[in-house]
C-alpha cells in the first residue's frame, strides 16, 4: 500500500493560475507563491461581496483516538465527489501546525487519494503564515519587557504579564521559563512561559478578522498583562497595533491551492480544538462560499470541540451558519470507544463496535441541540469487515439518521459520491432552525456550565478558587458578554483523555481562566490540558529525511 506522500508525489498538479481560473478570478486578484500555491488578495472579499453565498457544509466527527478518524480526509474527498455530482465546490481547511506534524499527530493535508496538494509545502512551511504568527507574538512579547526596562512608563507589574511566547514546535521545556536574568542591562526578571504559535491570541484574531483593518483593531484590544493596581493593559496602550499588523499583512491573505482531483482549495489559518477554537479563518470560509455553491469546511477534533467552537465563536463572529453537518466516524475508533485496544482493531468486534456507538450518539445529540440536519460518513478503512460496517449502518438506520459509507482514502471523489448527494439533499432542505447554545448575556459559569452539561454530558462543573476569582474579575471588566472557549482534551468527552466513549455523572473540573479580548472570547482551562504540547517518545520527526534530488520522504 502506497503512502499518502508517495500517492501526492505521483499526483498531475495542474499550474495554480489554472486553478484561480476556474474559480473567475483575474491576476490582480492572486500573487503566485511558486507554481502551485498562491496568495489571494486581502482585498477579494470586499470585491465579491455582491456574490451570492454558496452553502457551507461543516465536516465534525467523534472524539478522536490514537486509531484515527479522517475528518480532514473525509472534508478533501467530499469536496471532490461534490464536484464529480456537478457542484461547484470549494474547500476550505486550516493551515497545519509543525507541532502536530513532527511529533504524532500527523498534519492536516488529508489522506491518500483526498488529499490537498504539495502536502509536503502544506505540512511544513507552507507560505510563512505561521511563521508570520510566530513574529508577531514574540515582537510583541520584546516590547513587553522592553517597555519595562525602559522605566515601565504604563506600571506593568511584571507578576501580571498573561501574554507569552510562543513557537511552532512541541517543546515541554518551556512551558515555565525565567526571562530577564543577567544584571540590570539584561532585562527584567520574571516567570514567563511558550505557548504553541497555534494556541497564540494572535492567531485566533487572524481567524477571526474580516479584514486588515478589523485585524489590526482586534490586535489593538489584546490584553497583554495588569498595572499594579489590577488595571489592563492592551496593545493599545503600547502604541504596538500598527507594527504588529505590518508584520501579519501578507498572512491574512488565504492561501490557494488544489486537491489530487485539482478541486479548488482555500487553506488558512490553523488554531488548535482543544486549546484556541479550532476553525480556519473567516476570511477563507466567506471567500469560498463566494466562489462556489458549496463551502465543504472541517473544525477541528470532535463536535465536542471544534463544531461547538465553530457554532458558538466563529458563525458569530462572521454572521454565518453552516446549510448542513458531516458526522465521521470510524469503525476502529468506535471499537476503541468500546474498549478495544489499538492492537486488537484488526479483529473484527461487534460488541465493542455495539459499545462505542454511544460516542457517535452524543455527537449527534450535539448537532441537533444547534438544529442542524446532519449525515452520518463512516470514513472506511481497509481492515473494517462487512459486518462492521453494516452494523453501523442499521444502527443509523434504526435512527432514522442518514448515512452514507465513504471511501475516500482509496478511491478519492468517486468513493464520497453517495455521501455528496445526502449532503446536496440536506443542505437544500433549507435550515431555518439554527440556534446557538447560550446568549451572549449569560454569564461566564453559565456559559462553561451548559457546555459542560450539553455538550460534553457532565453532571457539573468545578471550579477552583482561582477560577472563580477570575470570572468576578473578567465580568466587573465589562468582559462577561463574550463566548467562552472551552480548552479541554480531545480524546475523552470529559476533562480525563483516559475516559473514553460515553462517560456519565462525570464533573468537569475549571482551574483557569484567561482573557483573549482581542480575539473576542474567554479561554477556559479544564482539566489537565496543556496550551504547549510535547513531543511523543518517538516522534514522528525521527521517520523524516531528504534525498539528494530535494524529494521529501517520510513524511506520513
Amino acid at each position: 500500500m502506497k503512502t499518502d506522500i508517495e500517492i501526492a508525489q505521483e499526483a498531475s498538479l495542474k499550474p495554480i493560475h489554472e486553478i484561480a481560473g476556474s474559480l473567475g478570478l483575474s491576476e490582480e486578484d492572486w500573487e503566485p507563491y511558486g507554481h502551485t500555491k498562491a496568495k489571494l488578495s486581502d482585498k477579494l472579499l470586499s470585491k465579491l461581496h455582491h456574490h451570492k453565498d454558496g452553502k457551507i457544509i461543516l465536516v465534525t466527527s467523534i472524539n478522536p483516538t490514537p486509531a484515527g478518524e479522517g475528518k480532514s480526509t473525509v472534508t478533501v474527498g467530499l469536496g471532490q465527489a461534490m464536484n464529480k455530482i456537478g457542484k461547484k465546490t470549494v474547500i476550505a481547511l486550516r493551515e497545519p501546525s509543525l507541532g502536530p506534524v513532527m511529533g504524532i499527530k500527523g498534519g492536516a493535508a488529508g489522506g491518500g487519494y483526498s488529499q490537498v496538494l504539495p502536502m509536503e509545502d502544506i505540512n511544513l512551511h507552507f507560505t510563512g503564515d505561521l511563521h508570520a504568527i510566530t513574529t508577531a507574538n514574540n515582537a510583541l512579547a520584546a516590547l513587553i519587557d522592553n517597555h519595562i526596562q525602559q522605566g515601565n512608563a504604563l506600571h506593568i507589574d511584571p507578576r501580571r504579564i498573561v501574554w507569552k511566547r510562543v513557537m511552532d514546535m512541541n517543546d515541554r521545556a518551556l512551558r515555565q521559563v525565567v526571562v530577564g536574568l543577567g544584571g540590570p542591562k539584561r532585562g527584567v526578571p520574571r516567570e514567563d512561559g511558550f505557548n504553541i504559535t497555534v494556541a497564540s491570541e494572535i492567531m485566533a484574531i487572524l481567524c477571526l478578522a474580516n479584514d486588515l483593518q478589523d485585524l489590526k483593531e482586534k490586535i489593538a484590544r489584546i490584553v497583554i498583562g495588569y498595572t499594579y493596581d489590577e488595571t489592563p493593559i492592551t496593545v493599545k496602550d503600547l502604541e504596538a497595533e500598527g507594527a504588529l499588523t505590518v508584520l501579519l499583512k501578507d498572512a491574512i491573505k488565504p492561501n490557494l491551492v488544489q486537491t489530487i482531483e485539482n478541486t479548488p482549495a482555500i487553506i488558512h489559518g490553523g488554531p488548535f480544538a482543544n486549546i484556541a477554537h479550532g476553525c480556519n479563518s473567516i476570511m477563507a470560509t466567506k471567500t469560498a462560499a463566494k466562489l462556489g455553491d458549496y463551502v465543504i469546511t472541517e473544525a477541528g477534533f470532535g463536535a465536542d470541540l471544534g463544531a461547538e467552537k465553530f457554532l458558538n465563536i466563529k458563525s458569530r463572529a462572521g454572521n454565518f451558519k453552516p446549510d448542513a453537518v458531516v458526522i465521521v466516524a470510524t469503525v476502529r475508533a468506535l471499537k476503541m470507544h468500546g474498549g478495544v485496544s489499538k492492537g486488537d482493531l484488526t479483529n473484527e468486534n461487534v460488541a465493542a463496535l455495539a459499545e462505542g456507538m454511544e460516542n457517535l450518539a452524543k455527537h449527534i445529540e450535539t448537532i441537533e441541540t444547534f438544529g442542524l440536519p446532519f449525515v452520518v460518513a463512516i470514513n472506511k478503512f481497509p481492515t473494517d469487515t462487512p459486518s462492521e460496517t453494516a452494523y453501523i449502518e442499521k444502527w443509523c438506520e434504526s435512527r432514522h439518521i442518514d448515512v452514507a459509507l465513504t471511501d475516500v482514502w482509496a478511491k478519492g471523489g468517486e468513493g464520497g459520491i453517495n455521501l455528496a448527494e445526502k449532503v446536496v439533499e440536506k443542505a437544500s432542505a433549507g435550515n431555518q432552525s439554527f440556534k446557538h447554545l447560550y446568549e451572549l448575556d449569560d454569564s461566564l459559569e453559565t456559559k462553561i456550565r451548559k457546555i459542560a452539561q450539553t455538550v460534553y454530558g457532565a453532571k457539573d462543573i468545578s471550579l477552583t478558587n482561582q477560577a472563580k476569582q477570575q470570572i468576578a474579575f473578567y465580568e466587573t471588566q465589562g468582559w462577561g458578554n463574550l463566548p467562552v472557549c472551552m480548552a479541554k482534551t480531545q480524546y475523552s468527552l470529559s476533562d480525563d483523555p483516559k475516559m473514553v466513549g460515553r462517560p456519565q455523572d462525570f464533573i468537569i473540573s475549571i482551574r483557569e481562566l484567561r482573557p483573549s479580548i482581542g480575539a473576542g472570547f474567554i479561554v477556559v482551562l479544564t482539566g489537565d490540558v496543556m496550551t504547549m504540547p510535547g513531543l511523543p517518545k518517538k516522534p514522528a520527526a525521527l521517520n523524516m529525511d531528504v534525498k539528494e534530488n530535494g524529494k521529501i520522504v517520510g513524511l506520513f
